[in-house]
């Protein structure tokens, strides 16, 4: 086999590589011999057939196996001996070929940047502590008992209000008709939710147990049968049991019906939750200073092969139009995420990090227990999609990287309340919603303008 370098600019190498028609040749007399003991034909003997034959049967197809192997196993060498570290997969340009001849084709290989990684001493970045009030877990503890209302009988008599539950049975029709899901046997409202039909729940209110109320309602634009949709539809009622809201104690008996051991401990359960999702939030704020210095701090050249192809997942679902309108935009992002990978990547490898199978599945039991009720679907979801479990696997090598790197910053530690840690995150979000504005305006002046010049026509 012989390499040669044929060209090199930037990051793209192309290789020219030449096997000679004497390798080739004993390639496909070692196949021969193979498929000789696979081969069965009529008036041969069971691997008996001689080598010639199947070269006549099957020639073409034996040598275009033979050269695919030829093919993968010389350019994985050649890349090898040329120690290219490559950055997508190579193409192949065949240039001359066929049985009788050298194989001669050419490698074209985009290449990984060398990375010189700048010293981190330099940077300084702010992590947030959030200190959670009492009154916020008052309030989210006012917030649960809210949504997990008791309700007991009304005295009879007693008209149903806003706020009450009515417990009814009803028949619906349309056009005086029956149809599919037009009867309903104990169904629970609360007046004033309006989570069964748009107006239905204030036509209940001062019904009491045992009365026969007949009301009208439109059915969603959504039906499921589409001849429905939007039909105006009559109800009759029987009004089975008209509930108030009985207000839970918020004590200990209450605690433990949420799943926690007392009072304290759901308090507790409950600060944390929102300590966690103010970190969450303010933890990216964090790590986004942290990745823009990493970014300004680095020059490096980014293969083109993976731009395109950052490009082509960001907009894979956008229509043709939306792709030409973001593709400068795309383009920056893409540019910005490829190099931000490579350079933590690299330095995740000169520290030698690893991320275990252990690990993976650390992370994946606290996901489950973090969707209670869910739990079978998601260990579902991991085990039929490993592409899943290795994008997780992903997150957390980065979120290593991103640790060892604020243990060799000047990271300053500033405890906050809530209210500081809102007005953190409102203003970090404010220049995405600002940039949104200004998009939605630029379009309606456009469209603003072209009314005017219709309306002038």
């Amino acid at each position: 086999m012989k390499i040669e370098v044929q060209s090199k600019k930037g990051l793209r190498t192309i290789l020219s590589v030449i096997i000679d028609k004497k390798t080739i040749q004993n390639k496909m007399d070692e196949r021969l011999n193979e498929l000789q003991k696979e081969v069965s034909l009529k008036g041969f003997r069971s691997g008996k057939v001689p080598p010639s034959v199947i070269k006549n049967q099957f020639g073409k197809s034996i040598y275009g196996e033979v050269v695919d192997k030829i093919l993968r196993e010389t350019s994985a060498k050649a890349i090898a001996e040329k120690k290219i570290k490559i950055a997508g997969q190579p193409k192949i340009n065949l240039k001359t070929f066929g049985e009788g001849k050298d194989l001669n084709y050419e490698l074209e290989i985009d290449s990984l940047p060398d990375i010189k990684l700048e010293s981190f001493e330099k940077y300084e970045a702010t992590e947030y502590k959030t200190k959670i009030e009492e009154q916020i877990v008052s309030d989210k503890l006012q917030e649960i008992s809210n949504q997990h209302k008791q309700f007991s009988d009304k005295k009879e008599g007693e008209v149903a209000k806003l706020g009450d539950q009515v417990i009814f049975d009803y028949s619906a029709t349309v056009d005086g008709n029956k149809f599919e899901g037009s009867e309903g046997k104990g169904v629970q409202l609360e007046l004033g939710k309006d989570l069964f039909l748009k107006g239905f729940d204030e036509q209940l209110v001062g019904v009491k147990k045992n009365d026969v109320k007949n009301l009208s309602a439109v059915l969603p634009a959504n039906h499921p049968k589409k001849e429905l949709a939007n039909k105006n539809t009559k109800f009759a009622c029987r009004i089975l049991n008209v509930k108030k809201v009985q207000p839970n104690k918020i004590d200990d008996n209450f605690a433990k019906m949420m799943g926690a051991k007392d009072l304290n401990d759901l308090k507790k359960l409950i600060e944390n939750q929102i300590t966690s999702q103010y970190s969450q939030a303010l933890n990216s704020i964090t790590k986004k200073e942290i990745l823009d210095q990493i970014e300004k701090n680095h020059k490096l050249d980014i293969p083109q092969n993976l731009i395109e192809q950052e490009i082509l997942l960001m907009s894979q679902n956008l229509k043709e139009e939306e792709k030409k309108k973001n593709k400068e935009n795309n383009e920056k992002i893409a540019k910005s995420r490829i190099k931000l990978g490579l350079i933590l990547n690299e330095y995740g490898e000169k520290s030698n990090l690893k991320v275990t199978d252990d690990e993976v599945k650390a992370e994946i039991q606290k996901q489950i227990r973090g969707m209670p009720g869910q739990e079978k679907m998601v260990l579902e979801y991991y085990q039929k999609n490993p592409s899943a479990s290795q994008s997780l696997k992903g997150s957390i090598y980065e979120e290593k990287i991103i640790t060892l790197i604020k243990s060799k910053i000047k990271l300053k530690t500033k405890n906050i309340n809530s209210k500081e840690a809102e007005k953190i995150i409102s203003d970090f979000n404010k220049p995405n919603i600002e940039q949104t504005d200004i998009k939605k305006t630029k379009s309606s002046s456009k469209t603003n303008t072209k009314s005017k010049k219709i309306s002038k026509k």
